[in-house]
């Protein structure tokens, strides 16, 4: 697969407080030197900065609570602070910077989703580094990416990113909790994230920030999935992102699926929640995973949820592993009539002219452990 030169690195609250409550300049001013030298070797640099929720306390002079009116009060008030900090220390280079406002529903609506990708794609292009970040003072739980951990693996989709880059306070995935097990050891690089390994990670490891390292995992398993390579490091070492290119920090690596993705089918992955499933047979799992068919209807077993032709609904095995995503042509109750149906029986069934498949190949995208299969 051909290799990309952007590098999305996503800096977590923590990272850019130095573990305090308001946001750390050295450490920020730290960060963009060591963009600048990344930029300097021909890579392109995107930007996914939490903090405008600590910049907003920073500037508040009362105490706020937790609540989300109050998050999203306190993010409106910090991200105008935010990216003018970043615009600042990045005219010291004399670079400039654009600051990018999403929600998932930014990246679930397909035309809003080119529209993001095609801005981030002439930011490049014009050598701008692209600062991004969930629009938290407008979003609600409904459309809300929910940590910029998930939303980092989204930007690296839509920038065509070769690397994904998670600066976090730990150094990386460990067999254990590092800050309550003494012995826990690193785990340093990682093929397929499964249930095992999404056990090991907790919570929210920091009262200031949304994400812990399940989330970091989550993001991981997306970013793999559309051939992006994914290293959890710790954002406070010295030239750590230096480090991470040359493959010699402390840090946990995501290895990235060999099978490459198609614009529409990256979109798909990411983008679009899906709103039901269906169960498939051995046969039909063999011919989506190994053969690239499309999905017909005499392979489903089963169906579940409610949807209509052309949403995205879920394809699993007999033992409801995830298998794909896809668009789908028939709504549930169409399908219901015509599971386990040949392909010519569809239109006798439903009386009237229908589509030969289920979902088309096209409209088909490979998850988790079959995608790493091809």
């Amino acid at each position: 697969m051909k290799k990309s030169k952007v590098i999305v690195i996503k800096l977590g609250t923590s990272v850019l407080t130095a573990g305090t409550d308001k946001l750390n300049k050295p450490r920020m001013i730290d960060i963009v030197t060591q963009c600048m030298a990344l930029k300097q070797q021909g890579y392109l640099p995107v930007l996914v900065s939490s903090g405008a929720v600590a910049a907003g306390r920073d500037a508040v002079a009362h105490s706020v609570g937790v609540s989300i009116a109050e998050k999203q009060m306190l993010a409106a008030i910090g991200q105008g602070q935010l990216i003018h900090l970043w615009q600042s220390l990045f005219a010291l280079f004399d670079q400039p910077v654009a600051q990018l406002l999403l929600t998932r529903a930014d990246v679930e609506d397909r035309e809003r989703y080119l529209n993001a990708r095609d801005t981030i794609t002439q930011l490049l292009k014009h050598q701008v580094i692209p600062i991004v970040n969930e629009n938290d003072a407008v979003a609600t739980s409904e459309i809300k990416v929910g940590d910029n951990d998930n939303l980092s693996a989204l930007v690296a989709i839509l920038a065509n990113a070769d690397k994904l880059m998670l600066l976090t306070d730990q150094p990386g995935l460990f067999t254990a909790d590092p800050r309550s097990n003494p012995k826990a050891t690193l785990i340093s690089e990682v093929e397929f994230i499964d249930q095992s390994l999404m056990a090991l990670a907790g919570g929210a490891g920091s009262k200031l920030g949304t994400g812990g390292m399940y989330t970091k995992l989550e993001a991981a398993r997306t970013a793999q999935r559309a051939g992006i390579e994914t290293i959890i490091a710790k954002g406070a070492e010295p030239q750590v992102i230096e480090q991470v290119m040359a493959g010699t920090a402390q840090s946990t690596t995501f290895v990235r699926f060999g099978a490459p993705l198609e614009g529409r089918k990256k979109w798909l992955m990411s983008g679009p929640k899906s709103t039901g499933y269906v169960q498939c047979d051995p046969g039909a799992v063999a011919a989506i995973a190994h053969q690239g068919a499309s999905l017909l209807a005499k392979g489903i077993v089963a169906i579940g949820g409610e949807f209509a032709r052309g949403d995205v609904i879920e394809v699993r095995d007999l033992d409801n592993q995830l298998l794909a995503k896809g668009l789908v042509a028939f709504d549930h109750q169409e399908m219901d009539q015509i599971k386990r149906l040949h392909s010519s029986e569809i239109p006798l069934v439903l009386g009237y002219p229908a589509s030969n498949v289920v979902v088309h190949r096209d409209d088909l995208v490979l998850l988790d452990i079959y995608a790493g299969s091809l």
